[in-house]
Formats: C-alpha cells, sequence, structure tokens
C-alpha cells in the first residue's frame, strides 16, 4: 500500500469541493486515512513549497495557499501517487484530460483546486509536513 498526501487548495475550499475531491478519490478505490483543515501562514506555505523558491511562480503560489483554509488528506492505496495524480489531471486545467478534478473544477493554472505529491520521497515530506503518526488511521 501506497501513501501519497493531496490538498484541497483554498480556491477548492471557499467553492465547497472538498467533498467532491474526496469522492472522486474514494470512487476511484483509494482511503482517506488522514484528514485536517488548516490555515497556512506565508512562512508555513513557503517551507512547504521551498523545492520552489527559486521558480518564478513561489511567491504568488505561497500567498495563494496562505489566502485561505485548506485540507489536506493522507491518501492511501495500490499506486496511490500516481492514481491521485491521474484522477487531479495535469497542473493547467486546458491541458487536463477531460473528467480529471482539473479540468472539470479548477479556474486557472494557479487556482487548480488540487494538490497532490509527485513522488514517494515528495510524499512522505508532505505527509509529514502536515501530519503526525497519531493522525494517521493505521490499517
Amino acid at each position: 500500500m501506497e501513501r501519497t498526501l493531496s490538498i484541497v487548495k483554498p480556491d477548492g475550499v471557499k467553492k465547497g469541493l472538498t467533498g467532491e475531491v474526496i469522492g472522486r478519490f474514494e470512487r476511484a478505490g483509494l482511503k482517506v486515512i488522514g484528514l485536517k483543515m488548516s490555515c497556512l501562514t506565508k512562512k508555513e506555505a513557503e517551507g512547504f513549497y521551498a523545492v520552489h523558491r527559486e521558480r518564478p511562480f513561489f511567491q504568488s503560489l505561497t500567498s495563494f495557499m496562505s489566502s485561505g483554509p485548506v485540507v489536506p488528506m493522507v491518501i492511501e492505496g495500490d499506486g496511490a501517487i500516481k492514481k491521485v495524480r491521474d484522477i487531479m489531471g495535469a497542473t493547467n486545467p486546458k491541458d487536463a484530460a477531460p473528467g480529471t478534478i482539473r479540468r472539470d473544477l479548477a479556474a486557472s493554472i494557479e487556482e487548480n483546486v488540487v494538490h497532490g505529491s509527485d513522488g514517494p520521497d515528495t510524499a512522505r515530506f508532505e505527509i509529514g509536513y502536515f501530519f503526525n503518526s497519531l493522525e494517521i488511521k493505521e490499517r
């Protein structure tokens, strides 16, 4: 069983899409084993996205991610990282496949409703950023 992190971003929370996002993951056979609502400070968002510090979008991304509540979740399942990324769709909603979260629900490349870890090392870091072991339901 693989674990990954997904986050319903501030735009998704504001639009009331948290349940829809979770439902899409669960209907695909994935299990949510950790869930909470958080409000990131700018500094916390910068720490989470530190890998992108030198990218031109870093400041706008971290400002956006600290602009309202987010809903991080730990998702578990066979091939969870790839499945979550497939369900989310491409970062730019215009490039995302029909039926994906971003194609169906996102407004723009930045306000794209959801985040998902891109690999096993990233998933471990990101899960640990938001959750301690007591907050994750063990099987």
